[in-house]
C-alpha cells in the first residue's frame, strides 16, 4: 500500500518544516532498514514542505494506522517536535489519494508559488537519492515516474506553460517595492548551489547588474567565474556595502554581528533550514525577508491553477490505481 505523509505550508509551521528537514531523514531511512512492514520510502524535503512516500505491507488488520503512527513517532523523535504536535500538522494521503497528492505536487499545484519550476526537478532528485541509497521499491519507481510523466503533460496541455513562476521570483516580487531599481543595486547572494544559480537568473530579469556571491564553503571564484558575477571573501565587508542580500545555502547560517546597524540592507532568506537568525531583522536599518513572510503574502489570486491541469491529474492517479490493481 501506498503512503504519503505531509507537512507543507498549509498545514505546518515554518519551525516543524525546518527541524523535520534536518532530522526526520535518517528516521525515515530507519524505518525502511528496521521495520519489516516498510518496503521502500523516498523523502521530499523542500523549503515549503516535508513529504515522507513510503510503500508498506499490511501484516495485520489496521496496518495503515500502525505504519502512520511508527513514521510519526520516529520523526518526531529524530527532529525533536513533540509527536501530538507532529500529529497535528501532518496530513497522510493513502493508494489513490497518495498518488493524486504527489502528482499535484510534481505539477507544481500545491505549492506556494502555483505552477513553480523548481519543484519537478526536485521530486526527481528525491527519487535519485532514494536510489542511491537503496531506499526505492518498484511501486515507489512506477509512482514517481508516473509523477514525473503527468508533470509534463501539465506543462504541456495547459497555460502552466512557459510561466516560469517560482518562489525566488515571487520573493524579488515582493522585494521591488522596496527596491527602486534593481539595476542600481547591489546584490550579495549567499551559495553556490543550483538554486543560488536560478536566484542569479531571476535577478538578471530583473535587470539586476551589480551581483556578488559569497560561499562560506569557499566556491565562490568558480560559481563567479560560471555565472559572471564578483566572488567576495568578506561576508561583512560585502554586507555592508549591498543594498540586497540572498541566502540560498545548505552551509551556514548569517548571524545578526555579521551586519552594520544603520545600514540600509534588505536580506532575503530562501533557506530551509533557515539560513539567517531571525535577530537579524532587529538590527537597526536591516529589514528580514523569510519564507514564513513570503508565504503570508504571496499573491495566491494571481497563480490560481487552471482547471485543465487538475483534470490532468486526476486522470493521472485514476489510471495509476487502476494499472496497479490490474496487477502486473
Amino acid at each position: 500500500m501506498l503512503l504519503c505523509l505531509t507537512a507543507n505550508h498549509r498545514n505546518a509551521s515554518l519551525d516543524i518544516l525546518e527541524r523535520l528537514s534536518v532530522g526526520a531523514p535518517s528516521a525515515t531511512r530507519a524505518l525502511v532498514h528496521d521495520e519489516i512492514f516498510v518496503s521502500g520510502a523516498v523523502v521530499l524535503a523542500t523549503c515549503n514542505r516535508f513529504e515522507a512516500y513510503l510503500d508498506i505491507d499490511e501484516p495485520l488488520t489496521g496496518g495503515e494506522a500502525v505504519a502512520v503512527e511508527s513514521v510519526v513517532e520516529a520523526m518526531a523523535e529524530a527532529s525533536g517536535v513533540p509527536a501530538d504536535h507532529l500529529r497535528a500538522s501532518v496530513a497522510v494521503h493513502q493508494g489513490a489519494d497518495a498518488a493524486a497528492h504527489l502528482f499535484a505536487v510534481t505539477s507544481g499545484l500545491e505549492s506556494v508559488v502555483v505552477g513553480e519550476d523548481e519543484i519537478s526537478g526536485q521530486v526527481r532528485r528525491a527519487l535519485d537519492a532514494a536510489r542511491a541509497e537503496g531506499m526505492t521499491s518498484s511501486e515507489l519507481e512506477r509512482l514517481f515516474q508516473k509523477a514525473t510523466h503527468t508533470s509534463r503533460g501539465v506543462r504541456n496541455r495547459t497555460q502552466l506553460r512557459g510561466a516560469h513562476r517560482s518562489l525566488v521570483r515571487l520573493a524579488l516580487e515582493l522585494a521591488s517595492s522596496r527596491i527602486a531599481d534593481w539595476a542600481e543595486a547591489r546584490v550579495v547572494v549567499v551559495g553556490t548551489g543550483r538554486y543560488a544559480g536560478r536566484t542569479v537568473d531571476a535577478l538578471r530579469a530583473r535587470g539586476a547588474a551589480d551581483i556578488h556571491v559569497f560561499s562560506p564553503s569557499g566556491r565562490a571564484e568558480a560559481f563567479a567565474a560560471k555565472h559572471g558575477l564578483v566572488p567576495v571573501t568578506d561576508f561583512r565587508a560585502a554586507a555592508a556595502a549591498a543594498d540586497v542580500v540572498i541566502t540560498c545555502t545548505a552551509d551556514a547560517v548569517v548571524h545578526a554581528e555579521a551586519f552594520t546597524p544603520g545600514h540600509r540592507v534588505l536580506v532575503i532568506d530562501l533557506g530551509l533550514p533557515r539560513n539567517v537568525d531571525p535577530e537579524v531583522g532587529r538590527v537597526e536599518g536591516v529589514e528580514l525577508l523569510d519564507l514564513e513572510t513570503i508565504r503570508l503574502h504571496a499573491p495566491l489570486a494571481e497563480f490560481n491553477a487552471h482547471a485543465d491541469a487538475r483534470a490532468i491529474v486526476g486522470d493521472a492517479a485514476t489510471e495509476f490505481h487502476a494499472d496497479r490493481a490490474a496487477g502486473p
